[in-house]
């Protein structure tokens, strides 16, 4: 039968390029997503400005001892002074300390990065031109940044950093490995200037000829023992940590994204995979018939079926391990553009995902296969004929019993999807859509039935005798009908469950940022922040009737191990910390320039060490007003917080509050990021906004916007993090579509015999074609009912968590171009194959 299925591939071309495209465009996929899996689990960050320092010293952002692998934000520091510790350790030629702070050219408005000079050699830089800066007004300026701003050696330059402002005399232009925009000052001038003069961000170490990195590293981690600060000692592409704190705390998103984005492709993948080859088999059944009917057993037309599928596969996947590798590094760099992971993780990906793609494909295809030819290979031989010419077995128990348990799995994620916190709601909703999905494909005879029913008389009344014949075709060919009306179903559920979703979790951050903001004007500076002498002179400007801090960051309340109980696994793992996002602020004026409102308690009493927390996370401690709470600061500090009130908010964008001046302490600038402004009743803004931007004088850099301004800036960013889904969507559902064309090509091409037993007893070309249009309107039909009721089944619920509505947000035009997208195609794909078909003179299509 092996022989046989080989030399059969050639005689049915349409049925197993259709095949073999599904499989090599779910491959592809898949081997994409999986490349991504594995370089998330890496999270390798080859160095560029340390690349000259074999081994890096720098703080240990990761939160240690939890259920949980947690990443602190803000960056945490070892000190500078234990560079000369570093250097006794054997092996250390020198230990270089390196601080990194944001500058902004004055009035170049360019974004550039501050270094000490003696930090150059860990590139290494090297000048170009000029010499080393002497004083603490010479700066040494890198050569991307001095060709694009036109500075030269002798010349003067502004730096908006750390909330002031100073010039200084560009000394020498350095050219590194690393083209980033870097500049260098001295190093006392650098210390001075980033803001911690006692701490360095990283140390790098140089080493002498011969010293193995990775001994070296034994044994600076023990010298460094009980130092105190959690330290990390970082060699090979894990030496990027120490450049972008970011790699390990973004580069972990990378996990589950490519997780959801494979585990959806994968599922798309068992959909298209099945229904194409289900298809192509089912336009066999005459000829397995005929085999059943001269003696096969069942046993040998599954191994043809299957010897067969396996070719297709085989081929089809490993084409696909050649594009696709690329296609993850593609997809990486469209996330990174995102904004969605850092630009400077690698794409580290070995033989797993090929072999994770490659035994997907196989598996599915196999098992798809077996489905397919269980229909053909039960048949008893005297009704094979009979059974190929006229659909009697549709339907069986299994597969009844199989998509009730899919549509009662859909129920319960709904309802899961109904009670989840906002932000939350997306993450249940996406895997419902497919739940959904499969089950109304594995009841899609009998939901299609029911719909050709239902529209049978409106479509015969419109379309007259070719939508009777039309309506009399899918009442007969049931089963053909579900097989066509699936992948539109898929493009258009998955289509508008995505858009819709996305649109709804972005007006949800969208609402609760607007409802928060009560200022009239927001001030900030591009001198990196505001100093606390700058809130105090934007309070006293005249017409300012409040103005307060506000430091956004995040922390997390820890479990008392007095209160840890349990079976013991909790112990063993470590406590699992609640991550809150956190605000600092000043009190004065709290109520008119945001919308926190104490549900306990009083936000008056927000000073020194104390906290305001949700009143659901109070709760569901048993917190009560003045209780303490164990609190870790986004730069791993741990304090013990007084509990002084309780705030409510929408659910899953609750924020606790502490004092600005316990925040500032623990973030990377120590400074104010921005200041809001509410205005005295009857004050102009515009003459306002003059007043606080005539504050720049004494405080470089300070930008005054409205509160129209900085919303639409949030949902700017919120855009371009909606991208990345945006980016999942065009992938999963433009596989879908090139299935939907695939399955109506197929499935016009497959009643080659039928249209020509239509031309013999006298149809016209023109009739034809006018009944098979009208089918083609009733599948997409079908399928668009279908795939709106999958949209509806998740996005209903998705509203509900999300926005208290049951209708989701979006566009109508969303709705618009999928409805018109999938019609569209539907039709014009079985009209230009029909007509393709049709062109054959008729006696052909009867002997084919």
């Amino acid at each position: 039968m092996t022989g046989l299925a080989l030399r059969t591939l050639r005689f049915h071309k349409g049925g197993f390029v259709a095949s073999f495209l599904a499989m090599f465009l779910g491959a592809l996929l898949v081997i994409a997503c999986g490349g991504l899996l594995e370089t998330g689990i890496h999270h390798a960050a080859p160095p560029q400005r340390l690349a000259a320092a074999p081994v890096v010293v720098t703080g240990d952002q990761r939160y240690h001892d939890t259920v949980e692998e947690l990443v602190f934000p803000e960056r945490i520091r070892p000190a500078a002074d234990l560079a000369d510790r570093l250097a006794a350790v054997p092996g250390v030629r020198k230990a270089v300390p390196d601080v990194s702070f944001p500058v902004t050219l004055n009035g170049e408005g360019s974004r550039a990065t501050g270094h000490g000079w003696s930090s150059a050699a860990l590139t290494p830089y090297r000048l170009t031109a000029g010499a080393p800066p002497a004083g603490a007004d010479q700066v040494v300026v890198g050569a991307a940044l001095a060709d694009r701003a036109g500075l030269r050696v002798g010349a003067r330059v502004g730096l908006l950093t750390h909330g002031t402002a100073e010039r200084y005399e560009v000394s020498g232009i350095a050219r590194g490995t690393d083209d980033g925009d870097a500049l260098f000052l001295s190093d006392t001038e650098a210390a001075r200037t980033s803001g911690h003069p006692r701490q360095a961000d990283s140390i790098g170490l140089l080493t002498t000829p011969g010293t193995d990195p990775t001994t070296l590293a034994r044994d600076v981690r023990r010298a460094l023992a009980g130092s105190g600060t959690p330290l990390a000692v970082l060699t090979g592409d894990a030496r990027g940590q120490a450049e972008n704190p970011a790699v390990l705390a973004d580069g972990g998103d990378l996990i589950p994204l490519a997780a959801a984005f494979g585990g959806l492709a994968v599922l798309v993948t068992v959909f298209v995979v099945a229904g194409t080859l289900g298809l192509s088999i089912r336009q066999r059944e005459r000829e397995l018939a005929l085999l059943r009917a001269v003696g096969s057993t069942p046993g040998q037309l599954r191994r043809m079926v299957v010897a067969e599928t396996l070719v297709l596969a085989a081929v089809a996947t490993a084409l696909a391990c050649v594009p696709g590798p690329r296609a993850g590094r593609w997809l990486l760099g469209a996330f990174a553009d995102a904004g969605v992971v850092p630009g400077s993780i690698a794409y580290r990906a070995g033989s797993v995902p090929l072999i994770v793609g490659i035994g997907t494909a196989l598996l599915t295809a196999v098992c798809a296969a077996l489905v397919a030819a269980h229909g053909a290979a039960r048949t008893r031989p005297t009704e094979a004929l009979a059974e190929s010419g006229l659909q009697r077995r549709w339907f069986s128990i299994a597969r009844t019993v199989t998509g009730a348990l899919c549509l009662a799995g859909g129920t319960a994620l709904a309802l899961s999807t109904a009670r989840s916190a906002g932000p939350d709601a997306g993450g249940v909703a996406t895997p419902a859509a497919l739940v959904w999905t499969a089950g109304f494909g594995l009841l899609g005879p009998v939901l299609a039935r029911a719909c050709t029913a239902l529209l049978s008389r409106p479509l015969g009344a419109v379309s007259g005798l070719a939508g009777q014949l039309a309506a009399a075709n899918a009442r007969a060919r049931t089963s053909r009908l579900a097989s066509a009306v699936m992948p539109v179903m898929l493009a258009t559920g998955l289509a508008l469950t995505l858009a819709y979703l996305q649109t709804t979790e972005s007006a949800g951050a969208e609402r609760a940022f607007d409802e928060s903001l009560r200022a009239d004007l927001v001030v900030t500076s591009q001198a990196g922040g505001l100093t606390s002498d700058t809130l105090a002179a934007v309070r006293g400007t005249p017409g300012v009737a409040a103005a307060t801090a506000q430091i956004p960051g995040t922390g997390y309340i820890e479990t008392p191990r007095a209160e840890r109980t349990g079976d013991g696994e909790e112990e063993a793992s470590g406590p699992r910390p609640t991550k809150l996002a956190l605000r600092g602020v000043t009190v004065e004026g709290l109520d008119r320039t945001t919308s926190y409102r104490a549900a306990t308690g009083s936000l008056g009493a927000l000073r020194g060490h104390t906290v305001a927390l949700p009143t659901a996370d109070a709760t569901s401690r048993g917190l009560r007003i003045g209780d303490p709470v164990p609190f870790r600061l986004g730069d791993g500090s741990a304090v013990t917080l007084k509990l002084v009130a309780t705030l409510d908010g929408r659910r899953g964008y609750e924020t606790a509050l502490i004092p600005a001046a316990l925040m500032l302490g623990h973030t990377d600038s120590g400074l104010i990021p921005q200041i809001m402004v509410t205005a005295a009743r009857g004050t102009d803004r515009a003459a306002l906004t003059a007043a606080l931007t005539a504050r720049s004088a004494s405080s470089p850099g300070l930008t005054v916007t409205t509160r129209e301004a900085v919303t639409a800036a949030y949902s700017e960013q919120d855009d371009t993090q909606a991208w990345m889904a945006y980016l999942v969507l065009a992938s999963v559902v433009g596989y879908a579509v090139i299935a939907l064309v695939n399955t109506q090509i197929l499935a016009t091409t497959e009643r080659r015999r039928e249209f020509g037993l239509q031309r013999l007893i006298g149809a016209t070309r023109g009739q034809v074609l006018r009944m098979t249009a009208v089918e083609a309107v009733l599948t997409a039909t079908v399928g668009i009912a279908l795939g709106i009721l999958v949209a509806a089944c998740t996005l209903v619920p998705a509203g509900l968590s999300i926005l208290d509505s049951a209708l989701p947000s979006g566009s109508p035009l969303i709705l618009g171009t999928v409805l018109a997208a999938a019609l569209g195609l539907t039709v014009a794909t079985t009209l230009l194959t029909a007509g393709a078909v049709l062109r054959t003179r008729p006696g052909d299509g009867t002997t084919a």
